[in-house]
C-alpha cells in the first residue's frame, strides 16, 4: 500500500510470513529500504519471524521493531522486546542493526507509541515518524534512463498486464511505453 504522511509518501510492502515462500520473501525485501518487524506482544517472535528477519539482516536492511497488540490481556511487551533482542543477536545482527528503534502499537485500536504502555493512545504518528527518521529514502537517479526491478507480474481483466516493481533509476508516467529487457 502507499500512503501520504505530510510531505512524504510511505510505501508499505508485506512479506509472506514463512519459509515456504522464501523466494517471494527475498523478492519483496529487494524492493524496500528498511523493515518493520511486527511482533505480537503476547505470543512473541514466531518461527516465521526468525526466517524473515534473517533475510532482512542479510540484506543489511534497517529494522524498526513494532510490538503490536499491547492492548491485549496478557500482553508482555518488555519481555517480548528482550526476546526480539536475543533473536537479533542469535541471527548475527551487526551493531547498527542491534540499535533498532521500538514502537509499541495496537493496530486494532489504531495507535502507536514509543512507550510500552501505549502513551497517549492517540494515533499512528509515532510509527510514521519512526519510518521517516530511521528508514533511508530510496537512492535513485531520477534523471537516468528508466530501470525497474519487477517482483510480480499479473493480469487484470480490466487493466491488462500489470507489474509490481521498484524504480531503481529514472521516472515513469501514465501512458509511457516501456520495453522489458533482460541481460541478453
Amino acid at each position: 500500500t502507499s500512503l501520504k504522511y505530510g510531505d512524504y509518501t510511505i510505501n508499505v510492502v508485506d512479506t509472506p510470513g514463512h519459509a515456504d515462500f522464501g523466494g517471494e520473501v527475498e523478492r519483496v525485501l529487494g524492493m524496500v529500504d528498511g523493515v518493520l518487524l511486527l511482533v505480537d506482544a503476547f505470543e512473541g517472535a514466531m518461527p516465521q519471524t526468525r526466517f524473515v528477519l534473517s533475510k532482512a539482516l542479510a540484506m543489511k536492511l534497517k529494522p524498526i521493531v513494532v510490538i503490536n497488540k499491547i492492548d491485549r490481556d496478557g500482553a508482555r511487551p518488555l519481555e517480548v522486546l528482550d526476546e526480539v533482542l536475543m533473536l537479533f543477536m542469535d541471527l548475527g545482527a551487526d551493531e547498527s542493526q542491534l540499535d533498532f528503534p521500538v514502537i509499541y502499537a495496537s493496530s486494532r485500536d489504531g495507535y502507536a507509541s514509543t512507550e510500552p504502555d501505549g502513551g497517549d493512545k492517540k494515533d499512528l504518528k509515532p510509527l510514521f515518524d519512526a519510518i521517516i527518521k530511521y528508514i533511508p529514502s530510496p537512492d535513485a537517479d531520477a534523471d537516468a534512463p528508466l530501470r525497474m526491478l519487477i517482483s510480480n507480474i499479473g493480469v487484470d481483466e480490466y487493466v491488462g498486464r500489470t507489474a509490481v516493481a521498484r524504480i531503481e533509476t529514472g521516472r515513469i508516467y501514465v501512458g509511457d511505453n516501456v520495453t522489458v529487457c533482460n541481460e541478453n
